[in-house]
């Protein structure tokens, strides 16, 4: 029997792998590597570096920075929301129109302080939906209130403010949050473990989290890739609290579909969408 020969494009692959492991093998080493080492050590252009960076983000295997990258901390780290909202923009944007387009006017949904539900925000703004929105994110209320139309009405969950993330949590809000019921529920978190438990990077933003998926409706879990097999310090709960699961910003779509099927989610529940490359730092 013949012997099928690799093509370019094959050794091309498992040498970009190859590159890539012994990337993560300086990064763990050195806990940190900057785009200027890895160009050096590896003789390959910038360009090339920051791919290799942002596939080892989208693995959750590194954590991109300016200029780098370091390891993910499970615990202790946490973005601020302005840090956020410049992570994978295209990703929450396609995001934020699907959810959207799901909505029906006069419902009342429960958005979170994520900034996925902050793109979702603008663009029920946008397009002038005439719903309930009950949120703790004060980017949010800060966007619907200065809006100049009016067609959406407004509940905020009041509480202590947690400053890096501009959200409102706390007994306060928990127990404000538990006196409205909404139609729908849109949620972000910080990751998703292996068994399909959704984690955050706060107990409390967990706790505001777990009371507005139980006090919706339905609930949506909106993630960009970067998320699957991520982990934060605190369990939200199991993605079968969700009625549906949409991602965008993956790369191929069958190992999703066999983690969708490994932690046997009911077919459907999970989308991917579409979703175009965000641009360098």
């Amino acid at each position: 029997m013949a012997k099928t020969r690799a093509t370019p494009g094959d050794d091309r692959l498992r040498l970009a792998e190859g590159r890539r492991e012994a990337v993560l093998e300086l990064l763990q080493a050195q806990r940190a590597v900057t785009v200027a080492e890895i160009e050096e050590r590896f003789g390959i252009s910038p360009m090339t570096a920051r791919r290799d960076l942002a596939e080892l983000e989208r693995q959750g295997r590194a954590r991109r920075t300016h200029g780098g990258a370091v390891l993910p901390s499970t615990a202790s780290h946490e973005d601020s929301f302005s840090a956020r909202m410049a992570t994978a923009t295209a990703a929450k944007r396609v995001l934020a129109q699907a959810a959207a387009a799901t909505v029906e006017d006069g419902e009342a949904l429960f958005l979170d302080s994520s900034t996925t539900a902050f793109h979702l925000a603008e663009v029920l703004c946008r397009e002038d939906r005439r719903v309930t929105v009950v949120t703790n994110s004060l980017p949010i209320l800060d966007l619907i209130a200065g809006g100049a139309r009016d067609t959406i009405e407004l509940i905020g969950a009041g509480g202590q403010l947690r400053r890096i993330s501009r959200s409102f949590v706390g007994p306060v809000a928990v127990e404000s949050l538990k006196r409205h019921w909404a139609d729908r529920a849109f949620l972000s978190v910080k990751g998703i473990a292996p068994d399909g438990t959704l984690t955050d990077a706060d107990p409390q933003e967990a706790e505001v989290k777990r009371v507005m998926t139980a006090q919706a409706g339905t609930a949506t879990l909106l993630v960009d890739g970067g998320k699957l097999d991520r982990r934060g310090l605190s369990v939200v709960g199991p993605i079968t609290a969700f009625g549906e699961v949409l991602v965008a910003g993956t790369g191929p779509v069958e190992p999703l579909e066999a983690w969708s099927a490994a932690l046997d989610l009911p077919q459907g529940v999970v989308r991917v969408l579409p979703c175009g490359p965000d641009q360098d730092d």
